[in-house]
């Protein structure tokens, strides 16, 4: 290109190139095309027409190839009469079908000319004049000693076909290109016209940084090499005379940018309503509470915002937030909760004023306080069920004593027995209640360690079944246990995982039938990585919907009647137990009116420290 600009530059005293640079550059590019074109395309055209001409000649000499094979018996018996007149049928009959054979000549092994069908002779001058092709082909026949020449067969082409196929091959070829010239002279007025272009933003921006718009950027895509280096250099030039004027501007942007950057990363939603109460900005959590898109809430107003179930949200919490009155100079703010489809959001309004006490609208903080709630809830329902469980042993254990205190004269000793057996059972009932609350406590705790040792789950299990004998002996229910041979000790704090196996046979016990059953299984599991423990009963079963809660704390399945009673801890203590202390799992299967079968996995091979700092979600401390 530089070359070219120089060649053009040297021929500025004629008067034809005096002319700007980018009608010089179409000029000379459109000559270069034109020839480098033209020069190729007179290249193809004589080559394709030479190759016309051999695939002619060849296409001539497979005629007649055919023609001698046809007529070879003919020219055998050429002294038959017969064979005469079919030889001179069948050459004029080939004559005047074809339009690409003249004549066909008929000689012999001796130079005589047997037969020569000349019908047509048509002398053809001036443009459509062409001569005539000759090909030939000797006439053999097979003999016992071999082949044998005895003539050969001479073709005269009038070029017909060969004529068609050029002219048409040649006129593709002009027309291709022709339009290879069109579009190389366009490519070269484009590309012309590409520079030119970019001159001119070049020039455009140079006049802008002239006149103080500093910071103005000459959009630099889809260029390349030098320009686009020159372009960006360009750029960076006008930036920094921008940052260099404007030094204070770009520092209250980076604060403005910094402060929407917190508000739109801060956990608690965060919503901002002008004084016509159309949201003007909502950062991602508020945006994550409402589950809703920018694009929905953004300019709408908050009045008319409604959750999936159509309730409107926040209409009334914000009237009530207008018609707050103010209590001497200061604004009040409105706290309150709303419910938005299966959250609870605790919600404050604050007004916004400029510093001159204009009223600009209010903001709204939202704090997600579902799970907070639901702790609440629980936490009521579970004082609520120890106080009646504990109030009732208490009680029975008071009226017993009082009633034996009062008339122990009066009972014989069998009366006396079934009182103290009630007392001894209501005992244990309260006993195992304290010991839940005081094991939830104490494993929940996040520094607990239990100590471990090697021990034989078939002795857990039978001291285990051995002390729940009494209660089950109630309902009539048999215990099995079964345990695979050669079973592995494993490391566990006996105390604990004795009292998970409790824990879990008196939740058989409870609901199961009268007469039942209930089966305990030890065994290798399939992975054969860990010990697994079942406990089986055929009792009432448990709703499919209350499988993935089973383990919660104070979560209680209620059966019609309400009659099994509990504190809602016993089979969240098995989970940590297992889990947490143990390293394990627990599971559970169950169908409706066939009963259930809860179990634990202990590792075979546990690490020397457990993590028991391991990832859960913190909770407000019920027990002190």
């Amino acid at each position: 290109m530089s070359s070219l600009l120089n060649f053009i530059n040297k021929q500025e005293d004629n008067s034809f190139l005096n002319l700007n640079s980018q009608n010089k550059l179409i000029i000379f590019g459109s000559i270069v095309s034109s020839i480098l074109i033209i020069t190729t395309a007179w290249f193809v055209i004589s080559n394709t027409q030479k190759t016309i001409f051999e695939s002619y000649r060849n296409f001539g000499t497979m005629l007649a190839k055919t023609f001698a094979i046809e007529a070879v018996e003919y020219i055998k018996n050429y002294e038959d009469d017969g064979s005469r007149i079919k030889l001179r049928q069948h050459a004029e009959n080939v004559v005047a079908n074809s339009e690409d054979i003249s004549s066909i000549t008929y000689v012999d092994n001796g130079g005589k000319i047997l037969y020569s069908s000349n019908l047509v002779e048509v002398k053809v001058t001036g443009e459509d004049y062409r001569p005539e092709i000759r090909v030939s082909h000797p006439l053999t026949v097979e003999f016992p000693e071999g082949k044998q020449v005895i003539g050969s067969i001479q073709l005269g082409l009038t070029g017909h076909t060969m004529d068609i196929v050029g002219k048409a091959t040649r006129n593709l070829m002009i027309v291709v290109f022709t339009i290879a010239w069109f579009l190389s002279i366009a490519a070269v007025f484009i590309n012309t016209m590409l520079i030119t272009r970019q001159i001119k933003l070049l020039s455009e921006g140079v006049k802008r940084i002239s006149s103080g718009e500093f910071g103005y950027k000459i959009k630099s895509k889809d260029l390349w090499g030098d320009i686009k280096r020159l372009f960006e250099s360009f750029n960076n030039m006008s930036v920094k005379l921008r940052q260099y004027e404007e030094k204070n501007i770009d520092q209250l942007t980076y604060e403005r940018n910094k402060l929407e950057a917190v508000l739109m990363s801060i956990a608690n939603g965060v919503i901002v309503c002008d004084k016509t109460d159309t949201i003007v900005l909502a950062n991602n959590a508020a945006l994550d509470m409402l589950k809703a898109k920018p694009k929905e809430v953004i300019s709408t107003r908050i009045l008319d915002f409604y959750d999936s179930n159509g309730e409107l949200c926040f209409a009334s919490r914000v009237k009530e937030f207008k018609d707050t009155p103010y209590e001497g100079n200061e604004p009040q703010n409105l706290e309150c909760q709303i419910k938005i489809e299966q959250k609870i959001l605790k919600t404050i309004i604050s007004p916004l004023f400029t510093i001159y006490n204009e009223y600009l609208g209010y903001v709204i903080v939202l704090h997600d306080i579902t799970r907070e709630a639901e702790i609440d809830r629980m936490k009521n329902s579970f004082i609520s069920n120890v106080s009646h469980e504990l109030r009732t042993p208490v009680t029975v254990i008071r009226s017993y004593i009082d009633t034996l205190y009062n008339y122990e004269d009066e009972f014989d000793e069998k009366t006396k027995r079934e009182f103290i057996s009630v007392i001894d059972q209501e005992s244990d009932r309260l006993n195992r209640m304290v010991n839940d609350i005081l094991d939830f406590s104490r494993l929940e705790s996040p520094n607990v360690t239990l100590e471990k040792t090697l021990c034989n789950i078939h002795s857990v299990l039978e001291e285990a079944v051995n002390s729940m004998k009494v209660i089950a002996g109630e309902k009539n229910i048999t215990f099995s246990i079964i345990t695979e041979p050669d079973l592995p000790q494993v490391m566990i704090n006996v105390e604990s995982i004795e009292r998970v196996v409790k824990n879990l046979i008196s939740n058989s016990i409870k609901y199961s039938y009268d007469n039942g059953r209930v089966k305990l299984r030890a065994e290798i599991d399939r992975s054969g990585k860990y010990l697994q423990v079942t406990i089986e009963d055929n009792g009432v079963g448990i709703p499919p919907g209350h499988m993935s809660k089973i383990f919660d704390r104070f979560y209680r399945v209620e059966n019609k009647v309400h009659s099994v009673k509990g504190t809602g801890l016993g089979l969240h203590l098995v989970k940590i137990t297992v889990e947490k202390h143990h390293g394990g799992e627990v599971f559970v299967e169950s169908k409706p009116g066939e009963g259930s079968t809860f179990g634990f996995k202990l590792p075979l091979q546990v690490e020397s420290t457990l993590d028991v700092n391991e990832n859960r979600e913190i909770e407000d401390e019920i027990i002190n």
